[in-house]
């Protein structure tokens, strides 16, 4: 069971726009490459990403912390429902 979730995980990686932005493990790392960018974090399967102060901002199990105008260039969008 475990080799089926790395290996879709995997895929996510590779067949999503996401793989091809810069991502970070830490806030400061994003701030730093996108000076004057919001910082998010993106759930990298869903292609969602969430502001600070929302429910799932460095929360969810995949994801990182992006620059909003790169995410957006991907094709990712910001939550619908606010969290």
């Amino acid at each position: 069971m475990r080799y089926i979730a790395a290996v879709l995980l995997l895929f996510s990686f590779l067949f999503t726009s996401t793989f091809a932005a810069e991502s970070f493990q830490t806030e400061q790392a994003a701030q730093l490459h996108c000076p004057s960018d919001t910082v998010v974090w993106l759930n990298i399967p869903s292609g969602v990403f969430h502001f600070k102060g929302q429910r799932w901002y460095g929360k969810t199990k995949s994801g990182a912390y992006v620059c909003m105008q790169e995410a957006l260039k991907d094709g990712d969008h910001a939550t619908k429902n606010g969290q």
